[in-house]
């Protein structure tokens, strides 16, 4: 019974001193089986093998071996890492690569407020000329008023033109006719933001005619100077002794 017991206990050592070299044997052979990592250019996939031979003839394959190993590893905290603990077979393994986890602070998107200007409902009118009407050119000058309900927000403004040319800005101007042809023109009153746009406008006709009464006095004068330059020294001053005579004999 004792050699039997004795038999039984050296027989059972060495089978697990025999599996025990094995599996160190296993693992030794495990932890020192190069991995490669196997980038597809084109796609992007990523394979993980033991076998880079197989991806060698390929083109469009980067190849490059990474430190790691199909056995168990223990961390620098002793816990043993379970990633590889699972039997590995020669076949390949294609997964995306783990990379250790990163937090990104991704910036928070400024908000810019910006201040949006209700649109206003501009009532506009010219108040004067308030009609079409003529003016007399050019001892008359075109007096401009506009009207203009609610009151100008700020940035807008009001121009005022005479036949699409600017001649001021504000609500009113007096337009001189000296330089306006006879004829019909167009007054017109505009109100543009702080852009340019044009929120409102209006216009109303005017005519100009010319004075002839005017112009018959200065023809008149016109032909008195041409005649008084003609005359002699003599004569000029006998007139000028004559227009002083008349001037006293109507101061008394």
């Amino acid at each position: 019974m004792a050699l039997l017991s004795k038999s039984s206990f050296l027989t059972g050592g060495v089978k697990v001193g025999l599996l025990t070299m094995a599996t160190s044997l296993c693992m030794t052979l495990a932890q020192a089986a190069p991995i490669y990592k196997v980038v597809d250019e084109k796609t992007g996939q990523v394979t993980f093998t033991d076998r880079p031979q197989s991806y060698e003839q390929q083109t469009g394959k980067q190849i490059s071996q990474i430190a790691i190993t199909t056995g168990n590893e223990t961390n620098g905290s002793g816990v043993a890492n379970t990633a590889g603990s699972s039997s590995t077979s020669s076949s390949d393994v294609i997964t995306q690569p783990v990379g250790a986890t990163q937090t990104l602070n991704v910036p928070a998107t400024a908000t810019t407020t910006a201040t949006v200007k209700a649109p206003v409902n501009y009532q506009l009118t010219i108040a004067e000329p308030s009609k079409e009407r003529a003016y007399r050119r050019p001892v008359q000058s075109i007096d401009v008023a506009v009207q203009i309900k609610p009151a100008l927000q700020v940035g807008d403004s009001v121009r005022i033109y005479l036949d699409d040319k600017e001649v001021a800005q504000g609500l009113s101007t007096s337009i001189a006719t000296v330089d306006v042809l006879p004829g019909a023109h167009t007054v017109k009153a505009v109100i543009q933001s702080e852009t340019g746009q044009t929120l409102e406008q209006v216009a109303i006709t005017i005519y100009l005619i010319q004075n002839n009464t005017t112009l018959q006095n200065k023809k008149k004068l016109a032909q008195q100077l041409l005649a008084y330059q003609k005359l002699s020294w003599y004569q000029k001053m006998k007139l000028k002794m004559t227009q002083k005579e008349v001037a006293q004999s109507q101061s008394q």
